[in-house]
């Protein structure tokens, strides 16, 4: 075969050998793109089997083998009885590229790692983890969905969909593994590496550190089981693979007819593209990649070859979906699957993991906590990420996100207001909490006691002015201002507002900055505009010297609601004493009902 004489050359690497692998069939139309991007993130290799392929894919992978850029491509000859995945981690692990590798990374045709590492390389992240000495990177999926596309295309699928679940969504935390590929220790698997039986008790596990995305240590019980992250071992920091598991529509009825190279019954049907079609949030991080891959991508499509067996791959693809779109079998599968990216988020149903034998669970739970008693109790166990933290942390996602886009969304109730479940402004663990009924329920319940016999509240940094709209609910004649300086948060509060109260006169939505400064500007004019009776300090505290008689001329209660009694004693010590010289006094009905209670009447 001709030699093609092509602009990209291979590249190396200060790290040594840095390989992708992967498994495929008829992945024809995206093959090029995959090996670009993989070839533009910083992989020195990759490495991909191929079986039973009709559309080209295997003489594709060849051409750009002889290309001598780092291809490499290898026929997956299954066993009788073996799938296809299996059968491509057995024979990989033989070849000299992958034992001699320093670096690799096992994926599929539709995962596309991507580097979120302050450098945006893979050696600057591979840099880092060599200095801690890591030996395995545990990187979690994002989910990609259709980003509304139903027609096929010819774009680059990183082009196309980005739009994608939440971070923290949990049903979407399956897991792929970078390591230090070590024969004598481990064996390969498609989502993490497998401690060989005869080492798992001995010296070797606790000899490896695994961190995870953000560079964190795991726990030592992933080690040993499990290929989902939970929220203690989740992070996205400096790496992530992106999963495009569905594409567009057409791309997925392909799919239903095609079969998969894990041979998994029925995946392609209504309830995966539902679990899967998540569109909830915009994530561009893979953008940071596009230049250097496209360049590539440009550069192997140059070579004649390479881009007729592109195009008919293509061509094929698109010739097939004509045929099957004429059948009415299309028409209702389509149509299924509309109706499946109308389910919101949270309620999907993603199907249990395998069940796995009980007594062996316990059996490694049983060692591993040996194991962990034997190490420092700060050690034990790692942090959860920001989101995840106390019972008491915030219920939003962080920073003010974008809300434009119509996505389905689940709507609950809770202390009759009608609260779309939005998974752009609520953390998942705040979710559940309303799907319970349970948000702010302490002091929902009691706020209509404490604005009692008062004609205006404002709730200062409230959020989506929960308590404060219950107010209202409970209270109609009440004049309610609601300040929250993010504005996604406003806009939800709004649309709660619209489900739940068919009467809105007497409310009023504040984005005003309260320029924490020496003058307190923002909170005098905004008290000066709003004139309340009662202020409720729903966000951070503010001190007590930012209240003087003439800004709170007119008020006759102070809130400030807390969930734990140390968050009451800090309230106590910074407000009341500059407002006793104000006239206020603490009642001690708050405190059994989840609030400082100042007032003075």
């Amino acid at each position: 075969m001709e030699k093609p004489d092509v602009q990209f050359k291979r590249q190396t690497s200060p790290h040594g050998s840095l390989v992708a692998l992967s498994t495929m069939k008829d992945e024809g139309p995206y093959v090029v793109e995959w090996v670009a991007h993989h070839l533009a993130v910083g992989f020195t290799e990759v490495m991909v089997y191929t079986n039973d392929c009709s559309d080209g894919t295997d003489a594709l992978l060849k051409r750009l083998e002889a290309m001598d850029i780092g291809v490499h491509h290898r026929e997956n000859v299954i066993p009788e009885g073996m799938k296809p995945h299996p059968s491509m981690l057995k024979l990989a692990a033989d070849e000299d590229l992958i034992v001699n590798s320093d670096w690799l990374l096992v994926l599929d045709a539709d995962e596309f790692m991507t580097i979120n590492h302050p450098s945006h390389t893979l050696d600057g992240l591979v840099a880092d983890l060599n200095a801690m000495n890591a030996s395995a990177m545990v990187l979690t999926w994002r989910i990609f969905g259709s980003s509304g596309v139903r027609d096929w295309s010819r774009v680059p699928i990183t082009d196309q969909f980005t739009r994608a679940a939440p971070e923290f969504w949990n049903k979407g935390w399956g897991t792929k593994t970078m390591l230090k590929f070590d024969p004598k220790y481990l064996r390969l698997g498609m989502h993490r590496p497998i401690i060989k039986s005869q080492h798992k008790e001995t010296d070797y596990p606790d000899s490896v550190l695994w961190v995870n995305g953000s560079g964190r240590p795991l726990e030592e019980w992933f080690k040993f089981r499990g290929w989902r992250s939970i929220r203690r071992t989740v992070g996205y920091d400096w790496a992530q693979i992106n999963h495009y598991a569905i594409k567009s529509m057409d791309a997925y009825s392909l799919r239903k007819f095609r079969g998969n190279a894990n041979l998994k019954k029925d995946k392609y049907n209504s309830d995966y593209w539902s679990l899967q079609d998540r569109n909830e949030v915009e994530d561009l991080n893979i953008a940071r990649h596009h230049d250097r891959r496209a360049a590539i991508m440009a550069g192997l499509l140059r070579d004649d070859e390479v881009r007729r067996l592109h195009e008919a791959a293509h061509d094929r693809a698109e010739a097939r979906l004509a045929e099957y779109q004429a059948s009415p079998e299309y028409q209702a599968y389509v149509a299924n699957l509309v109706a499946a990216s109308d389910v919101p988020i949270s309620q999907v149903v993603a199907k249990p993991p395998k069940a796995r034998d009980p007594e062996a669970v316990k059996a490694v739970q049983t060692k591993l906590e040996q194991r962990r008693n034997e190490k420092p109790k700060e050690d034990r166990r790692t942090p959860p990420p920001p989101g995840w933290g106390s019972a008491f942390a915030s219920p939003y996602v962080s920073g003010s996100a974008d809300l434009s886009a119509d996505i389905p969304l689940e709507v609950v109730e809770n202390q009759t207001l009608k609260v779309p479940l939005d998974p752009r402004v609520f953390t998942a663990a705040s979710m559940e909490v309303l799907k319970a009924g349970k948000f702010e329920r302490r002091h929902a319940r009691n706020i209509a006691g404490f604005v009692n016999g008062c004609t205006r509240l404002l709730d200062l940094d409230c959020g989506i002015g929960f308590v404060a709209l219950r107010a209202k609910a409970a209270v109609p004649e009440l004049q309610v201002t609601i300040h929250e300086e993010r504005p996604s948060l406003l806009v939800l509060s709004r649309r709660i507002a619209g489900l739940s109260l068919p009467d809105q006169a007497g409310i009023q939505w504040s984005r005003a900055t309260l320029n924490p400064d020496a003058m307190w500007t923002g909170l005098n004019k905004l008290l000066a505009d709003t004139k309340p009776e009662v202020i409720r300090i729903s966000g951070p505290l503010l001190p007590g010297g930012a209240f003087t008689s003439e800004n709170l001329n007119g008020v006759r209660r102070l809130l400030v609601p807390f969930l734990d009694p140390s968050e009451l004693a800090a309230a106590r010590a910074k407000l009341a004493p500059a407002l006793a010289a104000l006239g206020f006094t603490e009642d001690s009905s708050g405190e059994p009902n989840g609030s400082l209670y100042l007032r003075r009447e």
